[in-house]
């Protein structure tokens, strides 16, 4: 076990987003992705891999026993001055090996993160000032939650902000947290309703997925809520065909929706990670709404991108890879 912790605390150490726990022929492999990429971290025997999971399952109140079935648990790892929420999942392949997937997701620090043209901050900063819907698109893992949650903090303490999640993802002693639980009747509809009777100035819903989600957060910033929430789309374009393929009509959309973002994480040249954002809001997030007009990205995209790489900031290669989203 104390081996287990080690190999936990040396994965924390590197900053890893996850873990993988992958079984290969008779052997598991331990792999690593740091900042975008991914890595091997190391090989070791079937024996020692399914005993990790196995650890990891324990600590994360799992079925230990359970090998095929698809598990989901989560662990608090709280050492020191530093508390990790660690979030799992496993699952069996056809032959019976278990195969755990481990995402770490670190605290909010206070110091900014990487953006790649700041101004673009700044837009969003503004843009939350306004009551009415803001929404945010991207693939996992490249930050939405952590915009989400910067942005709202940066409205206390003169706000009352609540999150409605699936689950939490970041624990922010200064938000009412809720945790949506389908089996004890807590979904995303019935949270919402509770959180509009605790009258909070900010919601952040985790994920837009259904209608009644979608109607019902349309409500909130209707009634004069800031909400901010994500929702599955590969573009901005692509938020609002979303919004209207969930049902909700174009009016409220005007009425509602102050802002539109998709995220993307880019490599930079330095080896970082850095934020860039393709944002839909005023003027142009009315065309787009009235028009229904579509596309892949915005003009300001690729701008942003040609300059990155005049600046240095990003290879042509990587320039290229991100053109359309």
């Amino acid at each position: 076990m104390q081996q287990f912790e080690k190999e936990l605390a040396t994965v924390i150490a590197k900053r890893a987003s996850d873990l993988y726990i992958l079984p290969i022929n008779d052997y598991y492999q331990l792999r690593l992705a740091i900042v975008g990429k991914e890595a091997v971290l190391k090989e070791v025997s079937a024996e020692y891999g399914e005993r990790l999971i196995s650890f990891l399952k324990y600590r994360a109140d799992m079925a230990v026993s359970e090998h095929r079935r698809p598990q989901l648990g989560a662990i608090t790892w709280d050492r020191g001055a530093e508390k990790v929420n660690i979030r799992l999942s496993s699952v069996g392949d056809y032959q019976g090996r278990e195969s755990m997937v481990v995402r770490f997701i670190y605290q909010l620090g206070n110091d900014g993160f990487n953006v790649l043209v700041p101004q673009q901050w700044t837009q969003l900063q503004q843009i939350v000032l306004q009551r009415g819907l803001m929404l945010f698109a991207g693939p996992m893992g490249v930050g939405k939650t952590t915009t989400m949650y910067r942005l709202a903090r940066s409205l206390l303490p003169q706000k009352v902000v609540l999150s409605i999640e699936d689950p939490v993802e970041i624990d922010e002693p200064s938000f009412i947290q809720l945790q949506v639980n389908e089996l004890a009747g807590m979904d995303y509809q019935s949270l919402l309703r509770l959180g509009l009777r605790h009258r909070p100035d900010v919601f952040i819903i985790g994920e837009i997925r259904d209608p009644q989600t979608a109607l019902m957060t349309i409500q909130a910033a209707l009634s004069g809520h800031l909400v901010l929430g994500t929702i599955h789309a590969q573009n901005v374009y692509g938020v609002i065909a979303r919004l209207e393929q969930l049902g909700v009509d174009r009016y409220y959309l005007q009425q509602a929706l102050t802002g539109i973002c998709y995220q993307r994480l880019l490599p930079t040249v330095n080896g970082s990670q850095a934020v860039l954002w393709d944002l839909l809001f005023h003027q142009q997030l009315a065309a787009a709404i009235n028009e229904q007009k579509g596309g892949q990205m915005t003009d300001d995209w690729q701008k942003n991108l040609e300059k990155a790489v005049a600046n240095k900031q990003l290879t042509t290669a990587t320039a290229q890879k991100y053109a359309n989203g």
